[in-house]
């Protein structure tokens, strides 16, 4: 019997505010600068990247390239895209377990 796949897609499941928010929060949570960038990317193409591109002011081939695997997006390029995704980060303390 041979069991047929299909690739993943977490974008699917990036179909609400509270589900884009609470997948922002974990990899913010985890500290991986990459992992990062490729969450921005799910949301990127979740909402739609040609309209993403147009809230950020960049333009679409620069904002594949500067969320693709690898890439090294400038600090501004990342506040461009999470305004453009209507999302707002924010600091708060914690104390570091030593």
């Amino acid at each position: 019997m041979t069991v047929k796949t299909v690739p993943f897609d977490i974008a699917i499941l990036l179909d609400s505010d509270a589900a884009i928010s609470e997948y922002l929060s974990q990899v913010l949570d985890d500290g991986d600068n990459d992992e990062l960038i490729r969450a921005l990317g799910y949301l990127a193409k979740a909402k739609g990247m040609a309209m993403i591109a147009k809230e950020s002011g960049l333009g679409r081939e620069s904002l594949y390239k500067a969320l693709s695997p690898g890439s090294k997006p400038r600090f501004d390029t990342i506040l461009k895209v999470t305004k453009a995704l209507g999302i707002k980060l924010h600091a708060e303390s914690y104390v570091a377990n030593v």
